[in-house]
This record gives structure tokens, C-alpha cells and sequence, in this order.
């Protein structure tokens, strides 16, 4: 069969057909006005020209001459002015389809003479309402089509709020479209009575307040769409009740507190998006039970803790989102059990350790992006296999190696992998040449790796105990005990400890690359600002584990400086040396005093003066530390020996004096000058927030380490768009 596409216009002498049925012209190009004469034929049924080009308004009595017409499709076409109150008269009209034009005006209040109505559409107008501020009129008249089973009023700047009489609709209606409709205001708890509706879209609004918990009555709930409004609250756990819910849509919001553990019950789950919220905590384990869900994104929320390994019971995932978040730890091995996976993103979080070799079982992924963490060793070669890969980003992490050539890794970018510790490759990416080693007559990359040794590094602080004032340290076997107890990754680990009457010593893992001190200070080693930005966060990561993290025993280190942080094989930083260190009481806030001094130019004024010890004393330091990495000028410099001190000469300098006092050297190349000063700004305001005289008025630890890793997706965003 041949299929004919129709130009020109409708002839007037169509209206002449007086015994004419139906008609149906649409998916056609034809043009100019709808003659009115075809609203006149009495004994016409059904009229479809939708997907045309007509233009021109409706007539003014269009209903008047139609009582039999049971369906008028008028959509995807360029028709203007309003919609006739005269159009309720054809009282058969059980489908009314306007939508995809440029219909302007009020929305009629007479569709409730239409009884029959089952289906009406009018979404993608510019039609409004009486008032901007009240409710929809309109909606009052519509409740009476007991028959109503689609209404259609999205992309309409209808304005105004959604009333409560919402609900008055019969269990009828299966599907409700009001998104992007500007509606402000909350979300009636009346939306719970419609209890026949399937699908609920009202993304892209202004709505504020919260979700109601009525929403959990709409037992036949598949489809809900709530994004991009002003949503605020918890995602109330009600909506677990909605066990037929295939699809939850509350992105883009201002949701707080944590994803509720009970949606790993709504096994009919498909799609999850709760993306650019303010979440926290972890993402529940229950959600790893969802094994026939299909799209995940949880990005751009504030979720921490590891990825568990439970993700590979998801096992027809296609996408996982989890970008933007605070999650650490492994990236596990499971994953790669993903085998039907073709985005994955787990971009700009704290994930660690290598990129694993199971990566290679991906065999449907089309995008990867793990740029923005702290992943170290080597790209993994079983990568290769990959075919569909083509958008690949790992770059800003602490990859080392060489960088595959195989399959997808033919067509990366030198963006792609920018920014990390010692990759080697081909000229094109922007990295040295690997070293060949040719020893059995075969080419490739080599990573030298050396086995090291440990070291037994002596105590040189005597710790004088005030039984009265320091219970916590009754010997030096106890502190030795409670270190040996703190794990974290930017930690010193701690492998045992030695102690007698006349010796006292720790064991440490040893650290390659020695103190932050030797390489701001010995000419022969640099660090660049984001090699510095990543080790003041590890720094702040383990203090915030040391005030809140590891117990409801807050730790004070007491004594932070660029000697007392190492850096391992991978620059990562490792907080070490905790012989002055206290245990404070109960929480974060409690404090203690000791005689112990920790170094000059170091220490809160609360502790200098009165000895008097809190977490905010490590917040103090942490202060003096960034501007000293930043500046490269000791705290104890001989130009800081009058009144005034490093704080006061960066403080000073800000904001059109900065480029005089942080490390020339930072700034040195002109590339990206303006994201580099605008990243040392920014570092400078924190450093100083930090620093403020009264202990009260400093951020804690926790918000420093946040706001420094905000700043850091910051720079790398302004970096890469000066590539």
C-alpha cells in the first residue's frame, strides 16, 4: 500500500457533505484555516486532523451544529485564540484532544456539560486561568464528568494553586498531566481521595511545602512525577504503601533527612530518580533488593557511606546515577555482575582503591564516569573489551599506569583522563611515554613497586598526666590501645605498639613520600593546587572521622602541622603523630583541659592560654594548616614576629591582594588564572572561617571538609571548561 501525504487546503465545499460520517485527514501537511462549514454537518461522528499545519481560530459556535460528534482531534497544529464556551454544546464529545497548539485564554467552565467526556487534552497552549493567585475554576465544572479518565493541562502557564476540590474527581480518572504549569503553593491532602488514578504529573512548578502522606492511599499509583519543584521535608514513608508504583520522580527538590529503608519493599519499582536533593546518610540496603528496577539516580544529594556489594542483585539495571554524593570506600568488585548496565556514573564522591578488573564484564556500557574521587593503580586492560563504550571520564583521580589502547580507549580524550597521579600513555593524551620493558621481547607499560619495610618511630613528646584532668589517659598503653582502634583512610595506621619502663614506641606503616612539610618547603618537589585541595581534604576527611565519626568519643589531635601529615605511595594524606591527642567526654561539643602544649603558631587561643581542649582547637589548626599549604609561610615565619600574624596578612589581603601572599607558584602559568584565583579565594574565606577567635563562632570540622570539596568541584568545572 501506498501511503499519499496530502498539501494545500481543506476545501469549504467539504461542509456541503451533509451525510458525511467520519473524517480524518491528520499526519498531513495541509495548511490555512479549518473551513467552519465542516463544523456544521449534523450526522459527523469523529473528526481527526491532528499533525497538520492549520492556522486561524475556532468558530464561535462550533458545537452548536454538532450533537452526534463523539471525538474531535484537533492536535500538533497552529491554531490560535481561545477556546469556545460554544464547543460543551456537542454533548457527545467523549474525546476532546486541543493539545500541541497555541490556544490562549481562560480554560472554558462549562466542560461539565459534557458527560460522556473520557479523554481531554490541552496541554501544550498558553492557556490560563481567572486569577494567578487563586485556585482553578475550571477544575469545579470538570469534576461533574463522572467519565473522565485522561486529563491532559500540561506546559499551560496556568498559574495559581492546585485547590483542594482536586479531589472531587471520580475514580475514574487514570491520568492527570499538570506539569509545567507554574502552580505555587502546597499539594493538597485531598489528592489522596483519587483513588482510580494511575499516573500523577506535576514535575517542573513552583510547589513548596511537603508531600502529603495522603499520597499513600492512591493504591493504584504507577507513575508519579514530582520533580523540579520547591518540595521541602521528608520523603514521607507512605509512599511505600503505592505497591503498584513503577516509576517515583522526586528530583530536583529540597528533600531532606534519608531515603526511606521500606522503598525496597515497592518491588514493582522500575525507575528511582531522586536526584539534586540535600539527602543524607546511606543509601538504605534495602534498595540493593530491588532486583528488577531498571534506572537509579540518587546523584547530587549528600549520601555517604561505602557502595555495598549487594548492587549486583540489581540484575537488569541499565542505569546507575550516583554522582555528586559523599560515598567512600571500595568501588566493589560485584558490579561487574551489572551485565545489561549502560550508564554508570559514580563521578564526584570520596570512592577509593583501585578501578576493578570486573569492569570488563560490562559488556552493554555505552558511558563510565568515575572522574572526581580518589581511585588509584591502573586503568584495567579488561576494559578493552568494551565495544559500546564511548563516553569515558576518570579523570582527577590518582590513576597511575599505563593507559590502555585497546577497543574504546582508541577514541578517549586527554580530558578524559586529566588530572591524575602518573598515568603514561600516547603523546595525543597529554601524558608521558610508558617505559618499555622489553625483557621477553614484548612491549608494555611497567609500574616499578617496591615492598618497604616498617618503622618504629619513637615518641618524643613526654605526655605528663593530670590524673584529675585527663582520666581518659591513664597509661600509655591505653592511648596506644585507642589509636590502635581508629581506622580510616587518612589515618596513620597503626601496627602495634611497644612499651616498657624505660621505652615507648609505636609501629607505622611506613610512608613513601614522606611529610606535607618536605614537599612545601624543599625545592626540589611542588605541588600543584588541586595535589594541595586534595590533601587538605583527606586531612579534614580524618579529622571529621576523629570529632564525630568512629564513636561517641570525640578525638582531639592537638597538634596539627605539615610534619605531622604524611603522604603514601599515592599522595593521599595520612594524619599521623598522636601523642598529644585527647579524648574528650560525651559528643562533639564537650571539652577538657590539659597541661600539655601543642606547637606555637598551631594553637586555638583557648588552648594557648588556658590549655582548655576541643574539637574546635583541630578546626583552629586545620585553619593555620590551609593557609600555611596555600601560602607557603609557617605560622612561625620571622615576618609574623610583631603583631602581626599569618591570619591577620591573608585576612588583609582579601579579596584584590590575594595573588601577594598565596605560593607564587600556583599561579604561575597563565592557564586558567581566573578558576585557580577564584578556587584560592574561596580556600582563603574557609581558612579564615576557621580560624575565628571565638571557638563558638567556627565551623565545624564536618562543614569544612564539605565546603573544601565543594570547592574543588568548583575548580575542576572551571578548569575543564578552559580545555
Amino acid at each position: 500500500m501506498w501511503a499519499f501525504i496530502l498539501a494545500g487546503e481543506i476545501p469549504t465545499e467539504m461542509g456541503n457533505l451533509q451525510n458525511l460520517d467520519y473524517l480524518a485527514l491528520n499526519s498531513n501537511n495541509l495548511t490555512g484555516s479549518i473551513p467552519p462549514t465542516i463544523f456544521n454537518i449534523s450526522t459527523i461522528t469523529r473528526i481527526t486532523l491532528a499533525q497538520n499545519h492549520f492556522t486561524g481560530h475556532l468558530p464561535s459556535t462550533i458545537g452548536h451544529s454538532l450533537p452526534n460528534m463523539d471525538w474531535l482531534s484537533l492536535a500538533k497544529n497552529k491554531l490560535s485564540g481561545t477556546i469556545p464556551n460554544s464547543i460543551t454544546n456537542a454533548s457527545k464529545l467523549s474525546v476532546l484532544d486541543l493539545s500541541y497548539n497555541s490556544f490562549s485564554g481562560l480554560i472554558p467552565s462549562t466542560f461539565g456539560n459534557l458527560r460522556f467526556l473520557g479523554q481531554l487534552n490541552l496541554a501544550f497552549n498558553h492557556l490560563t486561568t481567572e486569577s494567578s493567585t487563586g485556585g482553578w475554576s475550571f477544575l469545579s465544572s470538570l469534576t461533574s464528568c463522572r467519565m473522565l479518565a485522561f486529563l491532559g493541562l500540561g506546559s499551560n502557564p496556568l498559574r495559581g494553586i492546585l485547590p483542594p476540590l482536586i479531589g472531587n474527581f471520580s475514580e475514574s480518572l487514570q491520568k492527570i498531566f499538570a506539569h509545567d504549569c507554574k502552580i505555587r503553593g502546597s499539594i493538597p491532602q485531598e489528592i489522596g481521595n483519587l483513588h482510580g488514578v494511575i499516573l500523577l504529573s506535576l514535575f517542573n512548578n513552583d510547589l513548596d511545602g511537603t508531600i502529603p502522606a495522603s499520597m499513600g492511599t492512591l493504591k493504584t499509583l504507577q507513575v508519579l512525577y514530582l520533580d523540579a519543584n520547591n518540595l521541602q521535608g521528608y520523603i514521607p514513608s507512605d509512599l511505600c504503601r503505592l505497591e503498584r508504583l513503577t516509576g517515583l520522580f522526586l528530583n530536583e527538590n529540597k528533600l531532606f533527612g534519608h531515603i526511606p529503608q521500606c522503598l525496597g519493599s515497592l518491588t514493582s519499582l522500575r525507575t528511582l530518580f531522586l536526584s539534586s536533593n540535600t539527602l543524607t546518610s546511606s543509601i538504605p540496603s534495602s534498595l540493593w533488593s530491588l532486583e528488577y528496577i531498571l534506572y537509579v539516580n540518587l546523584s547530587t544529594n549528600s549520601l555517604s557511606g561505602p557502595l555495598s556489594s549487594n548492587i549486583q542483585n540489581l540484575k537488569v539495571l541499565i542505569e546507575l546515577d550516583l554522582s555528586r554524593n559523599q560515598l567512600s570506600g571500595d568501588i566493589p568488585v560485584s558490579i561487574g555482575g551489572l551485565k545489561d548496565l549502560v550508564t554508570l556514573s559514580l563521578a564526584r564522591n570520596q570512592f577509593y582503591g583501585p578501578i576493578p578488573e570486573s569492569f570488563g564484564s560490562l559488556i552493554m556500557l555505552e558511558s563510565l564516569d568515575l572522574s572526581s574521587n580518589n581511585l588509584s593503580g591502573e586503568i584495567p586492560k579488561s576494559m578493552e573489551v568494551l565495544s559500546y563504550l564511548k563516553q569515558l571520564n576518570v579523570s582527577h583521580n590518582r590513576l597511575e599506569g599505563g593507559i590502555p589502547v585497546k577497543g574504546p580507549f582508541r577514541n578517549i580524550s586527554a580530558r578524559s583522563i586529566f588530572g591524575n597521579y602518573a598515568l603514561c600513555g600516547p603523546p595525543r593524551l597529554q601524558v608521558p611515554p610508558c617505559k618499555e620493558d622489553n625483557s621477553n621481547g614484548s612491549k608494555k607499560a611497567t609500574v616499578l613497586k617496591y615492598t618497604l619495610p616498617l618503622i618504629i618511630s619513637s615518641i618524643l613528646i613526654t605526655i605528663v598526666f593530670n590524673l584529675q584532668l585527663e582520666r581518659a589517659f591513664r597509661s600509655f598503653a591505653s592511648e596506644c590501645e585507642v589509636l590502635r582502634n581508629v581506622r580510616h583512610r587518612n589515618l596513620i595506621k597503626i601496627i602495634s605498639s611497644c612499651c616498657n619502663t624505660h621505652f615507648k614506641a609505636l609501629v607505622l606503616e611506613f610512608m613513601p613520600n614522606g611529610s606535607l612539610e618536605k614537599w612545601l618547603y624543599s625545592h626540589n618537589y611542588f605541588l600543584d593546587i588541586l595535589e594541595r585541595l586534595n590533601i587538605m581534604i583527606d586531612v579534614g576527611s580524618a579529622l571529621e572521622y576523629l570529632h564525630q565519626g568512629h564513636s561517641s568519643t570525640p578525638v582531639v589531635h592537638c597538634d596539627l602541622k605539615p610534619s605531622n601529615i604524611l603522604l603514601d605511595e599515592n599522595m593521599v594524606a595520612r594524619v599521623s603523630d598522636f601523642g598529644i591527642s585527647k579524648l574528650l567526654g560525651d559528643g562533639e561539643d564537650s571539652v577538657t583541659q590539659t597541661m600539655t602544649m601543642a606547637t606555637i603558631g598551631y594553637m586555638a587561643p583557648e588552648y594557648g592560654s588556658e590549655g582548655i581542649i576541643s574539637t574546635k582547637c583541630d578546626v583552629y589548626s586545620y585553619g593555620v594548616l590551609v593557609m600555611e599549604t596555600f601560602t607557603r609561610k609557617k605560622p612561625t615565619d620571622e615576618m609574623f614576629t610583631g603583631e602581626i600574624s599569618l591570619r591577620d596578612w591573608v585576612k588583609e589581603s582579601l579579596p584584590h591582594a590575594l595573588i601577594d601572599v598565596v605560593d607564587a607558584n600556583l599561579v604561575r602559568e597563565e592557564q586558567a588564572f581566573s578558576a585557580k584565583m577564584d578556587c584560592l579565594l574561596s580556600i582563603m574565606h574557609l581558612a579564615l572561617d576557621c580560624c575565628i577567635g571565638s571557638p563558638e563562632e567556627r565551623v565545624s570540622m564536618k562543614g569544612a571538609a564539605a565546603t573544601l570539596r565543594k570547592i574543588r568541584v568548583k575548580f575542576l568545572d572551571d578548569v575543564a571548561a578552559t580545555i
